[in-house]
């Protein structure tokens, strides 16, 4: 097997690694539990294991459907909130709270427990500092989704507290001064790397990482540069990070240790070992491994944005003349007419495969686009599919099909090809490694911040790297369509390569609300398919920039209220 990821056999070793003591969680006890280091590196290793849930990061890139790059449906696609229809009831914002404080709680079980063992100050350390940066990373979650929070640290006991948990909310500012407390302490105590059989456990490099971006979300452009360039120029330790040749690799088993990856949640598939996320299942489509419901697709906003290869704008109307304002020239450039598999008219498929070829490679990459193949999975066996245009394709046929029945690129990016050679036999566990920070992301952030102070051509240098990975032309690199004169127009520039390189991986819908551009993109758009037809109405409200403190942890504790505004 590729990889045995420490993580799994730390969950091993604990027969569940959601099964530490905490009640209502009760089977190992801490009484004969935390008395040694292999049972402290165990207990930490089920904080990492809690990072896989649903409804703590297991669908992170859910995120993406509740910004302009994607969409969705059911409780996997967030589709109440894309509709607008959700509540302080709804099962999204009920679980989000309530699976985001298990896992802060189970660090702080962790970590009240290391800190009297007798063991080796440094792993001690090291070990606390695990935990604090999953807190903090836990908070930093929960806090950009509600708001101010109540805060709960070490100091409470669940055996003898759970009844009593009724701390108020504190401060938005308060909170995130918390959680800079704790990466503060993953920085100083976190080792740059570990042995290669402990890949995967949070570095200091990571702590750095996380800081900064929480330093950026507080729009404190200072700190936030400070910590990135330590890990970008490796001022202090040689953190060996670098962006990787090919960008497609990072989202398939090949990328589960690329020098790119700051911190990724480790994923395992194959029989015996559920530990992976569910990519397969939401992210692919019928011709997926499973057969799946791709519950979160890539909007049409998303793949018209990519640019053409030399870095000029995409343009459909250059293409098919009234294109962006005629249906019918849509459906006659892209849609397809089949019987029992046989297609009986086509369009002209060799001019819709030059165009897409001639864009960002990244489009390619992270999107199936129309008449383009796959490697999918039918009748238990690989098989080639494409992806065409039509009413009545199945993956029984050879085609893939959206299982809503809606005309809209499919996610390529993270989804497995085939059965990944045996290593996936779960569609909800996809074996794949999700990153939560990578060095493409620090650099776009490091540019931002630059640019926001004014340092702009350190900003274009930052972003460039990004670019010119992937083969697309760097800013100010001679063409018109490439210069950038000054702040404004650099965080466009910004604004559109965090999109299309991050595309996939949750960030949008945090970059937007932070940029104060959700209601933008948001507010009663209509999310059309490739050719035009309307697909969902958001029903975004300024109310929805935060959501609301669910109503039952209001029943269980008024100190929560006040509720968030106009909810």
């Amino acid at each position: 097997m590729k990889k045995i990821s420490l993580l799994i056999a730390g969950c091993i070793a604990l027969s569940s690694c959601y099964k530490l003591d905490t009640t209502p969680y009760s089977q190992v006890s801490a009484d004969t539990f935390w008395q040694n280091e292999d049972q402290a590196l165990a207990g930490i290793l089920g904080c990492y294991n809690d990072l896989k849930k649903e409804a703590t990061f297991g669908l992170q890139f859910s995120y993406d459907g509740l910004s302009d790059i994607g969409l969705g449906y059911d409780p996997p696609g967030l589709g109440e909130v894309i509709s607008g229809t959700f509540t302080d009831r709804s099962s999204i914002v009920v679980d989000r709270w309530q699976a985001g404080y298990d896992l802060i709680q189970r660090c702080n079980h962790a970590i009240a427990h290391i800190q009297p063992m007798t063991i080796d100050k440094a792993k001690q350390e090291g070990f606390i500092a695990e935990a604090k940066f999953l807190r903090a990373l836990m908070y930093f979650q929960l806090t950009n989704l509600y708001g101010a929070l109540p805060i709960y640290d070490e100091t409470v006991d669940l055996n003898k507290d759970f009844s009593s948990l009724k701390n108020s909310r504190s401060s938005v500012e308060d909170v995130k001064k918390f959680i800079l407390a704790d990466l503060n302490y993953a920085v100083d105590k976190l080792p740059v790397t570990y042995d290669a059989k402990h890949y995967g456990r949070i570095t200091k490099g990571a702590a750095y990482a996380l800081r900064g971006k929480v330093a950026l979300y507080n729009k404190d452009w200072t700190s936030a540069i400070r910590d990135f360039e330590e890990i970008v120029y490796n001022k202090t330790n040689n953190y060996a990070y670098s962006l990787s040749a090919n960008y497609a690799s990072l989202f398939t088993m090949e990328g589960d240790q690329a020098p790119e990856m700051i911190f990724a949640i480790q994923n395992l598939g194959g029989t015996g070992f559920p530990y992976g996320m569910p990519m397969a299942f939401y992210m692919g489509t019928r011709s997926t491994f499973g057969s799946d419901w791709n519950n979160c697709m890539p909007s049409t906003r998303l793949a018209d944005r990519y640019e053409n290869r030399d870095g000029s704008p995409f343009n459909w109307n250059d293409n098919f003349p009234n294109y962006n304002t005629d249906n019918a020239v849509k459906k006659k450039a892209m849609e397809s007419t089949q019987s029992g598999g046989v297609l009986t008219k086509v369009p002209d498929t060799a001019k819709l495969r030059q165009i897409y070829a001639n864009r960002d490679p990244r489009m390619n990459q992270t999107l199936i686009v129309p008449y383009s193949h796959y490697l999918g999975w039918n009748a238990n066996k690989e098989r080639d599919m494409q992806f065409i245009i039509a009413t009545g394709v199945n993956e029984n046929f050879g085609q893939i099909r959206n299982n809503r029945g809606w005309y809209t690129y499919l996610w390529r990016k993270f989804v497995p090809e085939g059965n990944l050679k045996g290593a996936i036999t779960d569609r909800a566990h996809t074996p794949i490694n999700f990153p939560i920070l990578r060095l493409a992301d620090v650099l776009l952030m490091l540019s931002e911040a630059y640019n926001e102070t004014n340092q702009l051509d350190k900003a274009i240098t930052e972003l460039n790297k990004v670019r010119t990975r992937s083969k697309m032309p760097a800013l100010n690199s001679g063409s018109s369509f490439l210069v950038v004169n000054n702040k404004a127009e650099m965080s466009k520039r910004i604004q559109h390569e965090r999109a299309v390189e991050l595309a996939g991986e949750g960030w949008r819908y945090f970059d937007l609300k932070r940029w104060n551009l959700l209601e933008e993109v948001s507010k009663d758009y209509i999310e059309k398919g490739i050719t035009g037809d309307n697909l969902v109405t958001r029903g975004y409200q300024t109310r929805h920039k935060l959501w609301p403190v669910p109503g039952q942890e209001i029943e269980m504790n008024a100190a929560l209220l006040p509720q968030n505004q106009d909810w």
